[in-house]
């Protein structure tokens, strides 16, 4: 009977600690503020802005993002949180403000780029890239 007990109590210590570590793996939600998130992109889509925008995209975003924004470049393995897929409908449907504020503001593994793209209509030629990158 002890044993039991102490198997049934070492099981539930396992089951907790396995929903504590799965809830701390979740990607924290990442909202920009209203006022970011309301800017409009003034850079119109055209082929000259999302040329500008994969030629930034190679240099800056894709040894985490990957080639095609699926999160699988070749350091997406080493950092904290993996890196979104920029595929999917999620994140398609955030506002191109907000994803300008990520990329210049950035947050845990995601570096800002304030100071690595200082002239913002470059970062807004990548928001416009990463729009092709929808399915």
């Amino acid at each position: 009977m002890k044993r039991k007990l102490m198997l049934a109590a070492s099981l539930l210590a396992v089951s907790f600690m396995s929903v504590a570590f799965t809830i701390d793996q979740q990607p924290k939600p990442w909202n920009a503020p209203d006022k970011d998130a309301k800017t409009v992109n003034p850079v119109k889509s055209s082929a000259a802005s999302i040329a500008a925008g994969k030629t930034l995209w190679g240099t800056h975003c894709s040894s985490c993002h990957g080639k095609t924004g699926l999160g699988d470049g070749s350091k997406a393995a080493q950092l904290k949180t993996q890196p979104s897929d920029f595929s999917k409908a999620a994140f398609q449907s955030q506002s191109d403000g907000s994803l300008f504020y990520k990329v210049e503001v950035g947050r845990d593994d995601m570096p800002s780029f304030k100071k690595k793209i200082p002239d913002t209509e470059d970062i807004w030629n990548l928001v416009t890239f990463m729009r092709t990158l929808k399915k």
